[in-house]
């Protein structure tokens, strides 16, 4: 036969559709059967055969196929790979010649190619050479039935995808899934975030960039197991938008840069408090939440030697106001904690003081004096500012000790607390009777951090502080063991297993970001020594639900019957004693808390009544918005006795070393301040409570200034509805304490 009549006879044999179809399958899968040929084609055993017979014999005389004896199987010759090869180039031409473009995530107009898809397949997924072209090849396939203008680099993913899934590639498709926030969301997002109290397009832009973040973390950081903990409610990661990027709180120790400053050590207030806002400033770009200043009066005592009242009064109003004017990188005001003491404490007695040498000996208990009158005047500043418009920034934490508590000098300083609690419950009280409590630090969030770490307060509470938490849902435990408690526990190891786990990863990537110098502020160094303490950050594991996992395990809820509180301390015992034991590897420091976000409650108890029913859940507030106990033991909303909500929660204070805070509520403004501070004392010497607060529901009307007790639908005094601003701690997310609702 010459070779043109061999070359027509080729011709003729992929003029065919379904030889060419064989043809081209063979290449895409390798050796096939009789069988598997025809069923692949979608071809009727019986009725189709004799013509499937007939092509495949016609492929066999024109060397395009060739039987394999020994597996009974039909493959391609050489020959058959060229004429695909060759096929699937005349339709690439075509396919050109429609100049069919593609609109790339580099924001270019290209054209087609799909050589492209197999880089990115191998690239991103790691997917082998052949199958990648394989891929490749079946997409542009699809592409060309479209009848569009252009493509978009998207479409071209989800179609990519589409095959990977159908093909049962799935790990590929994990990795090659395209981040995103759907058109319709950013939409949704600018109108609810323009009708907010607090309407910013910085916002807006955070809220999408986080999204991109909790599916990237979701997808490609965490183990799918996690992930899947998280997504369906039985866990939740708080902060997951920057999970993979920032630790969630800070303990600053000003000593640090006090000692030098910028350079050089601060000579005067002035300088001492530039500092600090500098501090706050630049670590507030790598700090997810709260940033907390301890011994706040301590260390900036020495810098008012010899300074006027009032002149100290203005350099700390214009601190304050600088503060409070400032914003993060993304617009969202600095949240600070400042921890107050009423005396300098007995460990200090020895700490040199660092800066300000010309004014000092060496040490902070000469300066008595002055530490007293800096708390007294910061607390005066913030009462007058109150009762002009309610400020939550910073928050305010008075430290209670055995002894001064009852000094004649620290008097004037705590009525001054206990009139701001009455005004707007600010200010946060610490207990440090307690013997463990003594060299203990808080934040205004709840959280604490101790020093029963390494058994030095400074390694342990300084320069540290929480590297994020997650929450438990513990009703969902219950609700899926009713009255089986042994069920119940097994499955909460099994969820404590799965939240150390990720709290291990969130270590590991923050502690990359601090290597790769993408937290430059926290990973400064002085004398080889990172700024941040990482390796001491508390890692916590907090519990969402305890009063109603109770009550779904035995019918009894914790304030009302002893057995229901046997339980709930049981239960948290469990949770304390795991988290000590993750706690035996090097650099793993768990603890854990009472405390979790609204998000975490809301959402939790959402999940829960969509998946068991609202016939069987226990929860809090209405069908639209239901929530579990999240801050406290008791749910804030029973009204029972200061004593016997203190009571109840005391056991569970000393069994949650990484946070927990009692709020007492005054439903009212009228409370008298010489009353509550009389209250407090008896608090303090009576119960084993750690954090405590006075919790106000605050109204106030940005039109007339009007400043009501009570949440309301519009100002009593002018009736403006928009202008009505409502504050309380118990409907924002904690980490957000007494901000807008």
């Amino acid at each position: 036969m010459s070779h043109t009549r061999k070359g027509v006879k080729i011709l003729k044999a992929v003029s065919s559709g379904i030889r060419l179809q064989v043809l081209t399958l063979l290449y895409d899968k390798g050796s096939l059967s009789y069988t598997k040929i025809m069923n692949n084609l979608k071809l009727n055993q019986t009725k189709d055969a004799g013509r499937f017979a007939y092509h495949l014999k016609f492929l066999l005389k024109t060397d395009l196929i060739e039987p394999d004896v020994e597996t009974k199987k039909y493959k391609l010759t050489d020959l058959g790979k060229m004429i695909v090869d060759i096929s699937e180039e005349i339709e690439k031409h075509t396919f050109k010649r429609r100049k069919i473009l593609v609109r790339t995530s580099r924001l270019a107009m290209e054209e087609f190619d799909r050589n492209k898809i197999a880089l990115s397949l191998i690239k991103e997924a790691n997917v082998p050479v052949n199958l990648a072209q394989n891929i490749a090849r079946e997409t542009e396939k699809r592409l060309q039935e479209f009848k569009t203008k252009y493509l978009t680099a998207p479409l071209i993913r989800e179609i990519v995808n589409t095959i990977l899934l159908e093909k049962g590639l799935e790990e590929y498709r994990h990795k090659l899934t395209r981040l995103g926030v759907p058109v319709y969301d950013v939409t949704q997002l600018i109108k609810n975030t323009a009708k907010t109290n607090t309407p910013n397009v910085e916002a807006v832009h955070k809220a999408a960039g986080d999204a991109v973040i909790e599916e990237y973390t979701l997808l490609n950081v965490l183990p799918r197991d996690i992930s899947d903990a998280h997504m369906s409610g039985a866990i939740h990661l708080e902060n997951l938008g920057t999970w993979i990027l920032k630790p969630n709180e800070i303990i600053h120790d000003l000593r640090y840069f006090l000692k030098n400053g910028l350079g050089k050590p601060p000579k005067n207030l002035d300088q001492a408090l530039a500092i600090t806002l500098n501090v706050l400033q630049n670590a507030s770009r790598e700090i997810n939440s709260e940033q907390t200043i301890d011994y706040f009066n301590i260390f900036l005592a020495p810098f008012t030697k010899n300074m006027t009242t009032i002149e100290i009064e203005e350099k700390l109003q214009l601190f304050l106001q600088n503060l409070n004017q400032t914003q993060t990188s993304n617009s969202m005001p600095i949240q600070v904690t400042l921890g107050i003491e009423l005396t300098v404490p007995d460990f200090f007695k020895e700490k040199i003081a660092e800066g300000a040498e010309e004014k000092t000996n060496g040490f902070y208990a000469e300066f008595e004096e002055e530490t007293q009158k800096l708390a007294h005047l910061l607390l005066k500043i913030i009462l007058d500012e109150n009762k002009q418009k309610p400020s939550f920034n910073p928050s305010i934490i008075i430290k209670l000790r055995p002894e001064n508590l009852n000094k004649t000098e620290t008097q004037p300083i705590l009525l001054l607390a206990h009139q701001l609690a009455t005004l707007t419950g600010t200010p946060y009280f610490a207990n440090y009777f307690p013997e463990k409590q003594t060299c203990a630090t808080y934040a205004a969030t709840g959280t604490r951090i101790g020093n029963e770490w390494k058994e030095d307060w400074e390694i342990d509470t300084m320069r540290t502080g929480n590297l994020d938490t997650i929450a438990i849902n513990l009703p969902r435990i219950a609700y899926q063991n009713e009255k089986e408690e042994a069920k119940f526990f097994q499955q909460l190891e099994e969820q404590l297993e799965t939240a150390a786990h990720a709290l291990e990863i969130k270590h590991q990537t923050i502690k990359q970001r601090l290597e790769e110098k993408l937290l430059p502020f926290l990973s400064q160094t002085r004398n080889n020594e990172n700024y941040h303490r990482h390796e001491n950050s508390t890692r916590t594991i907090s519990f969402t639900g305890l009063n109603e996992a109770t009550k779904a395990l035995i019918g009894k809820p914790i304030q009302t019957d002893k057995e229901a509180l046997k339980l709930a301390e049981k239960i948290a015992e469990t949770i304390a004693q795991r988290a000590k034991e993750f706690s035996r590897k090097p650099e793993t420091r768990v603890v854990t808390s009472m405390l979790s976000s609204p998000e975490a409650a809301t959402r939790f108890a959402q999940l829960d009544a969509e998946r068991f029913g609202w016939a069987k859940i226990n929860a809090q507030g209405s069908k639209e918005k239901p929530a579990y106990t999240n801050v406290g033991i008791i749910p804030f909303n029973l009204e029972i006795p200061w004593q016997e909500r203190l009571s109840t929660e005391e056991p569970f204070h000393k069994l949650t070393r990484g946070g927990h805070i009692t709020l007492l509520s005054l439903r009212k403004n009228t409370q008298n301040a010489e009353e509550l501070l009389s209250n407090t004392k008896q608090i303090v010497n009576t119960f084993n409570i750690g954090l405590f607060t006075y919790d106000q529901t605050l109204s106030h009307c940005t039109h007339c200034g009007k400043l009501t007790y009570a949440a309301l639908p519009k100002c009593p005094s002018c009736g403006n509805v928009d202008g009505l601003k409502t504050f309380t701690r118990t409907s924002t997310k904690y980490q957000q304490h007494n901000s807008q609702t």
